[in-house]
């Protein structure tokens, strides 16, 4: 849901802005002290990763808007969410002045939408949901696809408030439109996401067992 510049009001891109900055840079102080030889290459790999997956656009029911895979899970469950939020950053930020996928004025609400509404959120309903289940392959793997799942649609309800903030578009419309593609695409997140944490534990158990950022 890469958001162009001119859609949202000044007031709604300058506060998430600054919320997104003070992630970022909490994310990268953090990253500083604790970032270990085994999570900098992971690091590399995921932000290719879901570089490549973002492009992957679905046409949402509304002008401007379109949805895509985000990868902010996956991420937030092998590396933490601060380094998710690193990732996240770098690519939102690659994209934009590239292939001008999403404005660079909206750089920090796009942020706000994905790594922290839409990753640290769902992050921690993972992290909750294994304190309720237990800490076991079962629990990992039913929680890692609620987890992408809600990582979606959390970031498409953020988008939808933000554009109904902004004046942009009616509640009764956006809302439902973006909710019900997004739910959709939420699934197939999961799916990757269960798929690849599956693929990890087969070859590189280790890393789903290292100390998170």
């Amino acid at each position: 849901m890469h958001i162009p510049d001119g859609v949202l009001n000044v007031g709604t891109v300058v506060s998430t802005a600054v919320v997104s900055a003070g992630g970022v840079a909490n994310a990268v102080r953090i990253a500083g002290k604790r970032l270990g030889e085994k999570q900098v290459p992971l690091m590399g790999i995921l932000a290719a990763f879901v570089f490549a997956a973002q492009l992957l656009n679905f046409p949402v029911p509304f002008a401007g808007v379109s949805g895509h895979f985000l990868g902010v899970a996956l991420c937030a469950i092998l590396l933490g969410p601060w380094a998710m939020v690193i990732i996240v950053f770098l690519v939102l930020l690659a994209q934009c002045l590239i292939f001008q996928d999403g404005g660079v004025f909206a750089l920090g609400t796009n942020v706000f939408n994905m790594a922290i509404v839409g990753g640290m959120g769902s992050y921690l309903f993972y992290w909750l949901g294994l304190k309720v289940f237990g800490n076991k392959t079962r629990s990992k793997i039913f929680m890692a696809f609620i987890a992408a799942w809600l990582s979606v649609v959390l970031a498409a309800i953020a988008c939808s408030l933000e554009l109904v903030i902004s004046g942009t578009a009616a509640f009764g419309i956006i809302m439902p439109a973006m909710f019900g593609s997004h739910a959709i695409i939420g699934i197939a997140e999961g799916v990757i996401t269960v798929a690849a944490l599956s693929m990890i534990r087969g070859v590189r158990k280790d890393l789903l067992e290292m100390e998170k950022i």
